[in-house]
């Protein structure tokens, strides 16, 4: 992904001296924007419920729910990056989305009106769109149909709501696609675990789009977005190419997996089977009806924002590709 370099320096330097709060610090992408900010010349408070994953020399790591954070002591802050969420699906019961992720919306906003910050960053989801064959871009209207992106579209009236009570403040909305990278652990990972393993099963479709991004570029996005002058911004995380789930598939096949067989299996056959290995846990590798039903749900998500602004270099999905396996020594964990 190419971005204004001058852009990216810009928004980076604009943190110098300031006090940084990133909850859901140590969460996949906020271990990876942790670690992106650390040369920032600010000061990093890092908040979760979990340890680090890994720890910075000018971070400070706090222990705490984002969902009573009147009771974490916490020092003044200038800024907030609020990535804390609860998101794996399948994972956890209808309500337990609404209350980590609108709860945590309210208290993150509440902390922002009593110590006067004026920027927050709120990482919400495409989920907010539901799943489409449809292209949808930033100004669609939503149609969420999960739990957790009913949770996450509250949570982003929630921060707006904030930002118009007071002149001066400002909020960066991104909502990311299928985030893939270093320490995933997810869709991608099962992916490339699979075709390490020599196989992949295609249940029912390959077209199905899957939009996507790198986790790195998706940082980037965020730090461009919250450097321009709009005093609310919202867009889309993901790669303008809104790659199919074949395309996926295809370039790690071919670029890293090139022995590993592709199947094509009717849906039923396929759902049968993740129902029996979900039982076993999956082999080890995640197979659970779910998961299934994603790959033959598209979720066509275009950047728009980023892609007006011309921030991408062509083949930016394939450039994201090809940097989780060198980042990974072609692992992909």
């Amino acid at each position: 992904m190419t971005i204004a370099i001058n852009d990216v320096t810009n928004s980076v330097q604009s943190f110098a001296g300031e006090r940084i709060l990133i909850t859901g610090a140590s969460g996949f992408i906020g271990t990876h924007l942790a670690r992106r900010l650390q040369g920032a010349d600010a000061e990093l408070i890092c908040l979760d419920l979990k340890p680090p994953r890994e720890t910075l020399a000018n971070a400070e790591y706090i222990l705490g729910d984002v969902r009573n954070l009147s009771a974490v002591d916490l020092p003044s802050v200038h800024r907030i990056f609020n990535l804390a969420a609860i998101h794996t699906t399948p994972g956890h019961p209808d309500h337990e989305y609404y209350d980590t992720n609108v709860n945590g919306a309210l208290e993150v906003t509440r902390l922002a009106n009593r110590q006067g910050v004026e920027h927050v960053t709120f990482t919400s989801s495409i989920s907010i769109y539901g799943p489409s064959e449809e292209r949808k871009t930033e100004t669609s209207t939503p149609a969420p149909v999960s739990a957790y992106g009913k949770s996450k579209l509250m949570a982003e009236k929630i921060h707006r709501d904030w930002q118009e009570a007071a002149s001066g403040r400002k909020l960066t909305v991104i909502r990311p696609a299928v985030v893939f990278g270093p320490g995933e652990g997810g869709n991608f990972a099962r992916m490339a675990s699979l075709l390490k393993r020599g196989f992949f099963v295609f249940p029912g479709r390959r077209d199905t789009i899957k939009s996507c991004i790198y986790v790195e570029d998706l940082i980037e996005m965020m730090l461009v977005a919250g450097a321009n002058s709009d005093m609310v911004t919202t867009l889309n995380g993901s790669y303008p190419e809104c790659p199919t789930l074949e395309d996926i598939v295809l370039t790690l096949q071919g670029r890293y997996f090139p022995k590993a067989k592709l199947i094509d299996a009717p849906l039923g056959v396929v759902m049968s089977a993740a129902k029996t290995l979900s039982a076993l846990n999956g082999f080890g590798v995640g197979i659970h009806p779910d998961r299934v039903t994603k790959l033959v749900r598209s979720t066509h998500v275009y950047p728009e924002w980023a892609a007006s602004r011309n921030l991408f270099a062509k083949q930016a999905f394939v450039s994201g590709i090809e940097r989780w396996a060198d980042a990974t020594h072609r692992s992909f964990v």
